[in-house]
């Protein structure tokens, strides 16, 4: 009998709402005062969650707060005006926390999307927590139509070759719509560095854990 395959059936079909409120901690994000979010704790039972553990689902990424996503966020607080009044299209959204900083911004909409329904969930309520609106929409946005939006945001999605390869040509037909679309990344491998124009670095750490070396967060715009 494979006492961990039950335990993660259980909590799967416990609700994505009360699990968070139950495992999950509420704290500030480093460095962005006003936001708070649901996050990762020492006893935050997230391997129950998914039967990622055996390779078949996504993982809680939701659940941290990553390096490039915290760069756009800061972006957005430092160039509020560049946003106030704009439509924002958040992909891969995880935590929801460039979403929220655009709604803080003034952003006129914010569409908040991701393909992981406990990351849906976990930007649902931490929008409410930190009294911003926006659109919570789960799918794969490669996939979907281009939004009718003004400008799109991309938090840490360039981390493997599949997913880089699906991206960067839906991209691309936002640019060509006159869609500004803005990139936060550490570096990783398969960012298209040689189309981008670099904004802003903000030093941190990718996970925004303390024990890990300084991040170079930075934030781009995809050109033509």
């Amino acid at each position: 009998m494979d006492v961990n395959k039950d335990r993660r059936k259980m909590f799967v079909t416990t609700s994505a709402e009360s699990f968070i409120r139950s495992n999950l901690v509420w704290r500030p994000v480093p460095d962005l005062p006003g936001i708070s979010l649901w996050q990762a704790g020492p006893a935050s039972r997230l391997s129950s969650l998914y039967d990622n553990l055996t390779g078949d689902g996504p993982a809680p990424f939701w659940a941290f707060v990553w390096g490039g996503g915290m760069g756009l966020a800061r972006y957005i607080h430092d160039h509020g005006d560049q946003f106030e009044g704009q439509r924002v299209y958040d992909v891969g959204t995880g935590s929801g926390l460039v979403a929220i900083a655009a709604a803080q911004a003034g952003a006129s909409c914010v569409t908040a999307c991701d393909i992981d329904m406990y990351a849906c969930e976990a930007t649902r309520l931490n929008a409410q927590a930190n009294n911003v609106d926006l659109t919570v929409q789960r799918g794969n946005a490669c996939s979907q139509p281009v939004p009718d939006t003004d400008i799109l945001t991309v938090g840490d999605l360039f981390y493997d070759a599949d997913t880089a390869e699906a991206l960067l040509p839906w991209l691309e037909a936002c640019l060509a719509l006159g869609i500004r679309i803005l990139i936060g990344d550490p570096g990783r491998a398969y960012l298209p560095a040689s189309r981008l124009k670099k904004l802003a670095v903000y030093p941190g750490y990718d996970f925004a854990r303390e024990d890990q070396a300084s991040s170079p967060n930075a934030v781009f715009e995809l050109m033509d």
